[in-house]
C-alpha cells in the first residue's frame, strides 16, 4: 500500500494554476499544460520566464535565452512572455505551503503579481500574501494578460487513505 500511496502522491496535484486567458494558456509549454491547467505537486513552486521575444518581419518570435552554466532549474514553471512589454520576470514568484495555508512570495519581480485586486511585490520589492482557494493571479500589471486561478484540490482524503 505504501507503494501506492508514494504513486498517487506524484500524480495527484495538490493544487493548479488555471490558465483564464488565451495568453495565459499560450505562456505554459504545451507539455505541462493538462486540460488548461498546471499542476502543482510540491513545494515551493517556482515561476518565471525563460525566454525573451523580438519583432520579426512583424510576427512575435520567441527568442531562447542562452544559460551561462549548466545548473538546477531556478523555476518549476517557464512562461513565454510575448508582450511588448514585458511582463513576467525572469524569477517572478512562488507559491509556498505551510500546513494547510498556501503564500505566494513574489522574489522580487519588476512588475509585481496581482492577487485578486490586490498587488504584491513589484519594483523588486519582496512581499508575500496569504493564497485563497480560487484567488485569481495576474502576473505583472493590472494590464497584464497573463491571468491564473488558484485552486486547492480537494484531494486530501485520496491521499490519505490506506
Amino acid at each position: 500500500m505504501e507503494e501506492k500511496q508514494k504513486i498517487i502522491e506524484t500524480i495527484i496535484p495538490v493544487a493548479v494554476l488555471k490558465a483564464l486567458t488565451d495568453a495565459a494558456e499560450r505562456a505554459v509549454p504545451q507539455t505541462i499544460l493538462i486540460g488548461g491547467v498546471v499542476p502543482i505537486r510540491r513545494f515551493p513552486f517556482r515561476v518565471g520566464r525563460e525566454s525573451r521575444v523580438k519583432i520579426i518581419e512583424g510576427r512575435v518570435e520567441r527568442i531562447e535565452r542562452e544559460r551561462p552554466e549548466a545548473g538546477s532549474p531556478t523555476n518549476d514553471l517557464y512562461l513565454v512572455d510575448d508582450g511588448h512589454l514585458l511582463n513576467i520576470s525572469r524569477e517572478h514568484f512562488q507559491i509556498e505551503r505551510e500546513g494547510e495555508k498556501f503564500y505566494l512570495y513574489d522574489r522580487g519581480s519588476a512588475c509585481g503579481t496581482m492577487v485578486e485586486e490586490q498587488s504584491v511585490g513589484g519594483g523588486d520589492r519582496k512581499e508575500t500574501i496569504e493564497l485563497r482557494d480560487g484567488d485569481v493571479l495576474t502576473i505583472g500589471t493590472r494590464k497584464s494578460p497573463y491571468v491564473f486561478q488558484f485552486l486547492v484540490l480537494d484531494n486530501f482524503e485520496v491521499r490519505k487513505k490506506e
